[in-house]
């Protein structure tokens, strides 16, 4: 099954500052924003939350990576790395063990689509530091009015059996996010940590 989405953002449904705000970090580390879309995660992290960090800005989408490059000389960030490539594959530009966090926001429903989640982490693996954290915001396994169709959303402890499998421990997991539905909300937060 192939589902590409590509330049569709969730600044629209989904508060950064509440996403942000739960990855806990320090303010030096290495983040990546994996499937980075717009950038707009990645250029909050840095501007609010990574004082003294840098984020890598990854997708394989060419026109967000130059659009957030154009961003990047405007705006002197000179912390922001934007790259152009294919997170299921190997991101050579990245060197092993450099990264404190990974996160991915609606981006793990395509991997159980294309039925490659388990190449995926261990390509993550190579490049994610040791006691290093993989951060997932995806959409609950419901109905919605919009986002992927049900049976490519994977729930929280459908993730959590896979990065297990991969040597990760979950150490967050938050149900509560996103845009307000008639019961429930669309998106949740999962933690993984590299053991």
């Amino acid at each position: 099954m192939e589902h590409k989405h590509h330049a569709k953002s969730s600044i629209n449904f989904l508060n950064s500052d509440e996403i942000l705000e739960k990855l806990d970090l320090n303010g030096d580390e290495v983040f990546m924003d994996a499937g980075c879309g717009d950038g707009h995660i990645a250029i909050k992290a840095l501007k609010d939350y990574l004082p003294d960090g840098m984020a890598y800005a990854v997708d394989n989408y060419d026109i967000s990576i130059n659009e957030l490059e154009e961003y990047k000389q405007e705006n002197g960030l000179e912390n922001l790395i934007n790259i152009l490539a294919d997170i299921t594959q190997d991101i050579p530009q990245i060197e092993d063990d450099a990264i404190d966090m990974i996160f991915m926001l609606n981006v793990v429903h395509g991997f159980k689509a294309a039925g490659n989640m388990d190449d995926v982490i261990e390509k993550l693996l190579r490049i994610l530091k040791t006691d290093g954290k993989i951060a997932i915001v995806e959409f609950r396994p419901i109905e919605w009015t919009f986002g992927p169709p049900l049976e490519i959303k994977y729930a929280p402890d459908e993730l959590e059996e896979i990065f297990n499998n991969h040597g990760f421990k979950k150490v967050y997991l938050n149900e509560d996010l996103g845009q307000e539905g008639l019961e429930e909300k669309s998106h949740y937060l999962i933690i993984f940590e590299k053991e």
